[in-house]
């Protein structure tokens, strides 16, 4: 408590569009929910659907934002496969379920006209018939949709092998964020770092590898794959494909702490061009600051712990703990999803990540008003 209304002091002399009494606010205990607050606020004060400058980017690419994170609503071929399977069951178990009710109030109003027991061989052979059907009938069923989830997990395991085209991805999960990197095999020098957003070119198969450096997670996409686990000292795979351009949200789908209900990635599937577009900025390195604010704030950077943590591609940092900076401006939020990638959000992460996400590595920074200006002014280039 005493240190956020340290911080609470330390932002009171901010300028440069950060609203200081709105963080100091924020640091009464109900930290967390203030700041949901103040990040609805920046998005009504954006625009429709929280329209960020990253996320409006995003919408320019031609890509949508999915309406439905849901199994139900699929978006590529494995999805469909999932899907199709899922609505086989639902309707078997309907007419299951109607025919079982059906028979128990016919029997339930028979028995009560018939009171007295039936002693008739031939109305118990038919009986027997009957019953002997119907069980033969549920095992067909059985059998059948034990076949229909074979034959879909086989479809979806084979998807993507040896398909010319396909592009690998490397996913690895964190408490709590994802790091995806995107391995250049003829120069790995070349290889490109990004967290939190996956980037794919539509009607093209993505092979994931997934691995951890902690604990167990779960990458689940409904919208265009089931789920998969990723396991210390494994690499799990597995093939997605989206044929409709769009974002997609995926999460973390296996408790892996406190913060696992906020360990949230995007999926932007996007036309090959615009991938490509994409994948080359990705590979540049961060621009040159061009103002002494800007100049200021990447000293701040680099003296602080920042750079112990960080990478950005093109400058003497090259930390490995948290996710890489290089282009982190472009990311439409911050926290694994948690916040709007706004300067203000950015400010308050800053300042104290812990409070707005208990139990994140990331410690309390301890600036000034003028060092915490000139070092979101360096940010904001990073894009």
């Amino acid at each position: 408590m005493r240190s956020a209304r340290r911080n609470a002091g330390v932002l009171a002399d901010w300028r440069g569009g950060v609203l200081a009494a709105e963080w100091e606010a924020c640091a009464a205990d109900s930290l967390p929910a203030n700041v949901e607050g103040l990040a609805v606020r920046r998005r009504d004060a954006a625009g429709p659907a929280g329209e960020t400058p990253a996320f409006h980017r995003t919408m320019l690419s031609g890509a949508t934002l999915a309406p439905v994170q849901s199994a139900l609503h699929s978006a590529g071929p494995q999805a469909a496969r999932i899907e199709h399977l899922w609505w086989v069951f639902f309707w078997i178990c309907v007419v299951v379920y109607v025919i079982t009710i059906v028979f128990f109030l016919i029997a339930a109003v028979r028995g009560r006209r018939r009171a007295d027991a039936i002693d008739n061989r031939a109305h118990d052979r038919r009986l027997g018939f009957f019953v002997s059907s119907c069980a033969a009938v549920t095992i067909a069923t059985l059998f059948g949709l034990l076949f229909s989830s074979v034959a879909t997990g086989n479809a979806i395991g084979t998807f993507g092998k040896d398909k010319p085209g396909q592009i690998e991805i490397e996913v690895t999960g964190h408490q709590w964020w994802w790091e995806v990197k995107y391995p250049d095999s003829l120069l790995p020098s070349n290889q490109i770092t990004d967290a939190n957003e996956i980037h794919i070119p539509i009607h093209t198969p993505v092979l994931l590898r997934l691995d951890t450096r902690d604990v167990i997670h779960s990458l689940w996409i409904p919208n265009l794959h089931g789920k998969r686990d990723l396991i210390p000292g494994r690499v799990n795979k597995f093939w997605i494909q989206a044929d409709t351009p769009g974002v997609y949200r995926g999460q973390c789908a296996e408790f892996c702490g406190y913060q696992h209900a906020h360990m949230a990635l995007t999926v932007v599937a996007e036309s090959s061009a615009d991938f490509l577009k994409w994948k080359s900025h990705m590979g540049e390195g961060a621009p040159t600051p061009m103002t002494p604010s800007q100049l200021r704030g990447q000293q701040v950077f680099l003296n602080a712990p920042c750079a112990k943590c960080h990478n950005i591609l093109g400058l003497d940092a090259y930390g490995t703990l948290g996710p890489d900076l290089t282009h982190f401006r472009s990311r439409p939020t911050l926290a694994a999803g948690q916040l709007l990638n706004t300067r203000g959000n950015l400010a308050g992460w800053i300042a104290n990540a812990p409070a707005i996400k208990p139990g994140t590595l990331m410690p309390p920074n301890q600036l000034s008003g003028q060092e915490m200006n000139d070092l979101l002014a360096y940010l904001e280039t990073l894009r």
